[in-house]
């Protein structure tokens, strides 16, 4: 049993309240140590200085932002922070980001898709009704579609688009196909699917043990040990019940003998990630999907947030470890940073991803039933595998990346990396019954083993980002075999050694050797100064050693104002050491806000941060608002929290009022409080009814101060009526006493512990530290 001080609402109601303890005499005069800060916590932090101080790639702005959804442990001790974009209040798609700190709290690397400041005209010429109607007609069958939502596209231009997300098919195949219009000429500018193509006696597995949920006298097939986990017929989408705890009759066409290999392949990729490579379930956030057996085709897909699996005519079910693993791989995929992405080129990594993961989760596994092998569905299909790993070219998929790729039916294109992983984890002529690989340059490789090379696979998708293709992934798994064993240079040349083995060339700015580079970070503070015409500004830039020897570092400023000259004193120094930048403007400098970026130039790497500067005297004072996060999703009849943050950015503090408007029917928006000093923040909750229309809708934040408004828009989806059943997770319990970590299910939403306590009701404003909302279940 936890023993641990309990956090209640009663408790939480003392905030501002001395409290007097009699202690001893011999303890009052004793100082006390102060808490070292965890791991996490440092990691986080460092994460957020350097988003906001735009390091590095993170190069913004003054009308971009970036706001944190994730923080993932990896190994080597590195944490990875992901981050998406704002502009102007507006999601910036394929302006994701993602930071490598470590446990001391130091910035190891950052990634960005977008590495530039962002510049669009966010005033829309294209009605948002014509933009619906363009979406909805790029699929055959159309279900449903959400309301237009404008943002920005940045890929290799940037462009203001409206984005519709339409459900239905094309043809057969399900689809959830996101469609970005463009908002000044209407054309389609891109589109992405998400949808990717107890004990138990099951078809492929046979007498395996389940961990399967009893409740008031009934056991259901789903997983009481991985929230989320469960499974039943796709129509209707409602999970297996029944009196006793054993499932399935073991014959090809009985849908609960899918399902019992459904919840076994998922529960074994579940315990791999956990114990090969170091993921907190599916999402990495402690979670699974659904899995629905009965689709009529000879098919499995990935839809964004369940997996469907059809079946063989005539045959078994598309049940068997790897083709589970393969689907649930999509999700790993979608929910590591940087998401789905868009792309042939990311679709076949993502296709290959889920390959991978079938493939270790079946060496994790390594049934009788189905030994290990690198051969994709190979119990299914009656006429031998999907894909095959070692030698794509068996089924006339690519062995070797070229520049046609990115143009490759996804599926083929996964080849290339399939190949690559084969060769890390097994070599070009393993044998023990294993096959020969053959490779693209002839060489000759040494593999490292299934269990290493997922854990080098899995951390680099961890610096993925919607841009993903193969050099980010060559650069970003060599990065990850230096982290995980710095002691050994066996790991990093064997996976150098598979990328040219496939024919992916050297990355822009990868380590070259099994030696970690000598590296230090850059900050500057303050971040931004103001400054007349004709006078200085002055900033402190520091450097810290992030990896190996202190190194010589010179400093270098551009984006100067006209006029402007930077000085810095001294002009280098010794990594560890500081220097004092001094921006003296001229009288005709023109007046108005400058990003200056300052590179630190060392001997063995380049580093820049941004600094702001404003021209020009203040116009009264002034206060930016931002929100986070900037996009939510709530069911009809429940509520969601947005915190509504603000900065001075000019003069003094001044009293801030906060309304909404364009809210959605059947929702309201509450303030706690009303109205904040800027620099101060409020909780917005938004609640709607059971009769909220399902949609997406763009609603104005405004904070109206005393001198000036501002305005932020918050992306809001009201998904359809269906009610949450919250299978497998808890009800919260108001006499219960709560952990760190605990999960529970209230109002239709997974909640999961930050704080120990008891009576403290997720949801309420006054639980807002103790509880996480994890979304809608």
């Amino acid at each position: 049993m936890r023993t641990r001080p309990l956090l209640s609402l009663a408790a939480a109601a003392l905030t501002g309240l001395a409290v007097l303890v009699a202690l001893p005499a011999s303890a009052q005069g004793t100082p006390q140590p102060r808490p070292t800060p965890d791991p996490l916590t440092l990691a986080t932090k460092a994460a957020d200085l350097a988003a906001s101080a735009g390091y590095d790639e993170l190069r913004r702005g003054p009308d971009d932002q970036y706001q944190r959804v994730s923080v993932t442990p990896g190994g080597g001790g590195l944490f990875y922070a992901a981050y998406e974009r704002t502009y102007r209040g507006l999601p910036v798609i394929g302006g994701d980001a993602v930071v490598v700190t470590d446990a001391h709290g130091k910035v190891r690397d950052t990634t960005a898709a977008t590495p530039a400041p962002i510049s669009v005209d966010t005033a829309a010429a294209v009605p948002a009704e014509r933009a619906a109607a363009t979406a909805r007609a790029q699929l055959s069958t159309v279900d449903s579609s959400t309301t237009p939502a404008l943002v920005v596209l940045s890929r290799d231009a940037q462009r203001l688009a409206y984005e519709v997300v339409v459900t239905g098919a094309n043809g057969d195949t399900p689809s959830r196909l996101h469609v970005f219009v463009d908002a000044h000429t209407g054309a389609v500018l891109e589109t992405s699917d998400e949808v990717r193509a107890g004990t138990g006696s099951g078809f492929h597995y046979k007498s395996v043990q389940l961990d399967t949920t009893a409740t008031g006298g009934q056991f259901s097939m789903t997983d009481s040990k991985r929230p989320g986990i469960s499974c039943g017929p796709l129509s209707p989408k409602r999970v297996f019940t029944g009196a006793d705890d054993s499932w399935g009759n073991g014959t090809a066409s009985d849908l609960e003998t899918g399902c019992v290999d459904v919840l076994f392949g998922a529960a074994k990729e579940w315990d791999m990630l956990r114990d090969w490579v170091g993921r907190n379930g599916i999402n990495g956030q402690g979670r699974g999907f659904p899995g629905w057996v009965g689709l009529n085709q000879v098919n499995a897909f990935w839809t964004g947030s369940e997996a469907q699996f059809g079946r063989v005519t005539n045959g078994p079910q598309l049940t068997s470890i790897d083709v589970v693993a393969h689907e649930y791989g999509h999700a790993i995929f979608q929910t590591t940073p940087g998401g789905a992405g868009s792309g042939n080129e990311n679709g076949g990594l993502n296709e290959s991803t889920g390959d991978i993961f079938g493939a270790v989760t079946e060496a994790y596994a390594n049934s009788p039933d189905d030994p290990p092998d690198y051969e994709v569905g190979e119990k299914i299909t009656g006429f031998g595998p999907i894909r095959i790993m070692y030698d794509p070219s068996r089924k006339n998929d690519p062995n070797c990346y070229s520049s046609s790729i990115p143009n490759t039916e996804v599926h083929k294109a996964a080849g290339p990396q399939n190949h690559w992983f084969y060769l890390l984890a097994e070599g070009t002529s393993p044998g023990g019954g294993k096959p020969n690989s053959p490779t693209c340059n002839n060489s000759s490789i040494t593999g490292i083993g299934v269990q290493k090379a997922a854990k080098i696979f899995y951390n680099g998708l961890l610096k993925k980002t919607s841009g993903w293709n193969h050099k980010a992934a060559r650069k970003a798994t060599l990065e990850a075999a230096l982290a995980l064993f710095p002691n050994s240079c066996t790991e990093f040349n064997t996976t150098k050694a598979a990328w040219d083995a496939i024919s992916v060339t050297t990355a822009p700015g990868e380590p070259t050797t099994c030696t970690a580079t000598a590296d230090f970070e850059l900050t500057v503070t303050p971040a931004s100064g103001r400054v007349e015409p004709g006078q200085t500004a002055t900033t402190t830039v520091a450097t810290r050693t992030t990896q190996g020897s202190p190194q010589q570092v010179t400093f270098t400023a551009t984006g100067l104002p006209a006029g402007a000259k930077a000085t810095f004193t001294p002009a280098s120094v010794t990594s560890d050491a500081s220097a004092t930048l001094a921006v003296t403007t001229a009288a005709d400098t023109p007046t108005g806000n400058y990003p200056i970026t300052i590179t630190g130039d060392g001997a063995s790497a380049d580093h820049t941060v941004q600094y702001t500067l404003t021209v020009g005297a203040s116009q009264g004072n002034d206060f930016s608002i931002s929100l986070n996060p900037a996009s939510v999703t709530v069911r009809p009849g429940a509520s969601v929290q947005v915190s509504v943050g603000t900065q001075i950015t000019g003069g003094v503090a001044q009293p801030v009022a906060l309304s909404a408007a364009k809210l959605p029917a059947g929702t309201t928006a509450t303030f706690e409080p009303a109205t904040i000093e800027s620099g101060g923040s409020a909780t917005l909750t938004i609640a709607t009814t059971a009769e909220a229309p399902p949609g997406a809708s763009q609603v104005v934040i405004r904070g109206d101060g005393a001198d000036i408004d501002h305005d932020v828009l918050l992306s809001l989806t009201i998904e359809d009526s269906t009610p949450p059943t919250c299978d497998g997770i808890p009800a919260w319990d108001a006499a219960a006493p709560y952990a760190p970590d605990d999960v529970v299910s209230h109002n239709g939403h997974k909640w999961t512990a930050t704080y120990w306590s008891t009576g403290a009701e997720p949801g309420d404003p006054r639980s807002w530290a103790v509880w996480r909302d994890d979304g809608a279940c």
